[in-house]
């Protein structure tokens, strides 16, 4: 009775060993992990850039403040279309998930269309300024708020690349797990930018004005 049980403790023990012990985890974990590490180091890069502006915001320089410069109308449709994008990017991951390639296609052409307007309006706003003579050397807040805001468009430009191309892997893959893979990990990306711009419209611009 107890040689058995001892037999058995002793295969239990080898089938943990084992168990414990048998190789890297699946490649969707570690890419998913990964993911999560970038998006967490770039976190903490905005966290930084929204630091250097909660402290240079007042050092106008003699120069123009946010309540001159802002123009909360054209901000609020720029709100408006960064946040409607992501809604339709969601809508997009489930054209994916029911692997239909012309929602997808429909949805993300749809997300990078709204992407761009949002660029596009962000791009007039820095030349009015710049025209104004509120440069980002005008004055150590305008440098903190360029820099800032001007990240964020860096990354909503290569969200926008990056979409393109997922929709060429999917056109000439198909929807193969890796490709999921790939185009989930931009979703998230894309709803990360969304939370980091309601950080700077409310921080940035309405704090301007407040």
């Amino acid at each position: 009775m107890i040689d058995s049980i001892d037999g058995v403790l002793l295969e239990n023990t080898v089938d943990a060993t084992a168990l414990s012990e048998r190789g890297p985890a699946p490649r969707r974990v570690v890419v998913s992990f990964g993911f999560w590490l970038f998006l967490l180091s770039d976190i903490i890069i905005f966290a930084a850039l929204f630091a250097a502006y909660a402290v240079l915001s007042k050092h106008t320089n003699g120069g123009l403040d946010g309540t001159q410069l802002f123009d909360r109308r054209h901000v609020l449709i720029e709100t408006a279309c960064l946040l409607a994008s992501s809604f339709t990017c969601g809508i997009m991951m489930i054209a994916v998930d029911r692997r239909s390639a012309l929602g997808t296609y429909f949805w993300a052409m749809l997300t990078a269309f709204l992407g761009a307007t949002f660029l596009r309006l962000e791009i007039a706003e820095f030349c009015v300024m710049v025209l104004r003579g509120a440069g980002p050397a005008r004055s150590a807040f305008l440098s903190s708020f360029f820099a800032l805001v001007g990240t964020h468009g860096l990354h909503v430009a290569i969200g926008i690349a990056w979409l393109f191309t997922m929709m060429a892997q999917i056109a000439t893959l198909g929807f193969r797990p890796m490709v999921m893979t790939r185009i989930l990990c931009f979703s998230l990306f894309w709803h990360a930018l969304d939370i980091v711009w309601i950080g700077v419209f409310t921080i940035v611009y309405l704090g301007a004005h407040l």
